[in-house]
């Protein structure tokens, strides 16, 4: 976690350094003021932890707030070591967690505000945080949380449900809104809301200089016959005499996910049954890039090769369940 750390006071800056120690920050992320950069620690931390008064911890942050999607935590605590408080990004970003953490720590109490939590209900978007899930819509979990409250909304899921699940959610498959768990583009309720699991790795084989733009429109052509979002991907892979292709690397900047490239030799060592090439192993050494690359760290062959205008295409599924 990156984070920093505010405090005012000398009980304040005690507790401070038992918080970083805990959390294994270093020394330099403890400030005794408000800084000049305060929109850099805010803009590049996932969390902001001030040690003081709710009115300070405000008026420092307010400048920057953007959007509850990529705003950091931010938590405070009074100098006493009584209350920890999240006043921002309860959800998304962790702070109720993280108050809860910090609680636990240093022998205070949470105090949680938001809605669902005081009612003991699901949270969608902190579940879909704490499980590596894409949100669909934010503006659809808003309203999910709404009738959460009212009542008990229907989920249903391409994995298994375990039982009980939590309370404000009820099995089913119908309804005029409810939640659907998966990395299909399915929408079973009038109103959906779809969590996605980032779980699938796409093996991508190109052409050298191939743009990103090029790669993006033949992934998505790809994913849309396949049913399958795109926003699932977590993991790019092909070659390693791509690793100068900044293509490659753009795409990977714009689906949010880890390039990983692998030698020839590593790609042949992969046991599976895959549609090889003669002068794809001629030119760079394996008959499937695409393929081989997907399954590399095992799983489950979800998209089989596919060749788009010079580009080709794949994905595996590694192994997932949902825990509530």
């Amino acid at each position: 976690m990156r984070a920093a750390v505010f405090c005012f006071s000398d009980s304040g800056a005690a507790l401070a350094d038992k918080i970083c120690k805990h959390l294994r920050l270093e020394k330099d992320c403890i400030h005794r003021r408000i800084p000049d950069d305060m929109e850099t620690l805010f803009s590049e931390n996932d969390a902001l932890i001030f040690i003081g008064a709710c009115g300070i911890s405000v008026r420092a942050v307010a400048p920057f707030i953007k959007i509850k999607t990529t705003d950091p935590a931010v938590v405070v605590i009074d100098d006493q070591g009584k209350y920890a408080i999240p006043i921002l990004s309860g959800h998304i970003g962790g702070a109720n967690e993280l108050a809860r953490m910090l609680a636990k720590l240093i022998g205070a109490e949470a105090v949680i505000t938001t809605a669902t939590d005081i009612a003991g209900k699901f949270s969608a978007d902190s579940w879909a945080v704490q499980n590596n899930c894409i949100i669909s819509s934010m503006e659809m979990a808003k309203e999910v949380s709404a009738a959460i409250l009212k009542k008990d909304i229907p989920v249903c899921s391409e994995y298994n449900l375990p039982q009980p699940l939590p309370k404000g959610l009820k099995y089913g498959e119908s309804g005029d809104i409810g939640i659907y768990i998966g990395l299909h583009d399915r929408a079973p309720f009038e109103k959906t809301l779809r969590l996605i699991p980032r779980i699938l790795t796409l093996g991508i084989g190109c052409r050298r200089g191939t743009e990103k733009n090029h790669l993006l429109s033949a992934v998505k052509s790809v994913f849309e016959g396949n049913g399958l979002d795109i926003r699932a991907v977590n993991r790019i892979a092909s070659i390693d005499i791509k690793k100068d292709e900044e293509g490659l690397r753009s795409l990977a900047e714009e689906l949010d996910a880890e390039l990983i490239f692998y030698s020839a030799q590593e790609l042949n060592a992969v046991e599976g049954d895959f549609a090889e090439s003669d002068f794809v192993n001629n030119t760079v050494g394996t008959g499937n890039v695409c393929e081989r690359s997907a399954m590399h760290d095992g799983g489950k062959l979800v998209v089989k090769k596919h060749s788009v205008e010079g580009v080709t295409v794949a994905a595996s599924e590694k192994e997932w369940r949902i825990v509530f």
